[in-house]
Formats: C-alpha cells, sequence, structure tokens
C-alpha cells in the first residue's frame, strides 16, 4: 500500500534540513506502516518546554531547534499508535530511504548505532542491540522511537 504526507506533515517539515526532508519524504513511499511527521524544527522555548515535561533529555539547541530532527508518529487502521513495534517498522523505511537518499540518519531507539545505513540487521535488531548495551553499563535505555536525526 502506498502512503503519503499529509498537509499537516508537510507543514511540520517547514524548516527541517532538506536533506531529512527528502529521507522522511522516500520513507512513506517504501513504508509498511502509515506514519505522520508530528514535530519537525522546533522553537528554542518549545524545546525547553518539552525538557522541562521530561519528553526531552535535551535542554536547549537541541537537533530540533536546529532543523536536523523529526519525530513521526504511527498510523495503524487511521489510528495514532505509539506501539513501539510499528516504530521498528518505520525505521527500517528511514533505513531505507537513507541508504537511497545517501544521507546519515540516526534513531532514537538505537542511540549507539551513528548512522542506520550501517546496521546489518533489521531495527528492531538494533533497537534490542542499543538495550543491552545499556543494561551492560548499568543504565536505562532512552527510547524515543519517533525521533530521527541527521548525524
Amino acid at each position: 500500500m502506498a502512503f503519503k504526507l499529509s498537509p499537516r506533515s508537510l507543514t511540520a517539515l517547514e524548516g527541517v534540513d532538506v536533506r531529512l526532508v527528502r529521507v522522511v519524504r522516500r520513507a512513506i513511499e517504501v513504508t509498511k506502516i502509515d506514519f505522520a511527521v508530528i514535530e519537525g524544527r522546533r522553537t528554542p522555548e518549545r524545546q525547553r518546554e518539552l525538557f522541562e515535561k521530561g519528553a526531552s533529555q535535551i535542554k536547549e539547541n537541541g537537533k530540533h531547534v536546529l532543523g536536523l530532527a523529526v519525530d513521526l508518529m504511527a498510523y495503524l487502521d487511521n489510528r495514532a499508535s505509539w506501539e513501539l513495534n510499528l516504530y521498528d517498522e518505520i525505521a527500517d523505511a528511514m533505513r531505507t530511504a537513507a541508504w537511497e537518499c545517501s544521507v546519515p540518519i540516526r534513531w532514537g531507539a538505537a542511540w549507539n548505532i551513528p548512522d542506520i545505513r550501517q546496521w546489518p540487521d533489521t531495527m528492531e535488531a538494533a533497537m534490542n542491540f542499543y538495550i543491552d548495551a545499556r543494561r551492560k553499563q548499568k543504565a536505562r535505555p532512552f527510547i524515543d522511537a519517533p525521533h530521527f536525526e541527521l548525524t
């Protein structure tokens, strides 16, 4: 099934680096799971607000403020969903698109992989690799599966 970005998603991409926009536009064409862009470039005020709510680990001048990151939301049966397994499917599409567009991308559920194009397995395996690495460090993993950024 072919999906396309909604006008709202296209608006959310305004101010985002053109390389990342290219990847997102290609990913929606190859994905098995429909998605929307829920956040692209943020103002410094919005970034601080999200930090204060605990929704971001970056207080200011993060990748979103610089237009170098997007957050995507999965849609299943025309309803927004936070089911984690949907996001590794979206990440697979983002990885394919990143390869085709020659753009290095980091995924927020596999922080220790600087460029998901280099990962030899599925994005689900990449997320599990990250979780295992954090546990070995006796640290809690920070899973931000909707997040994708340029590296």
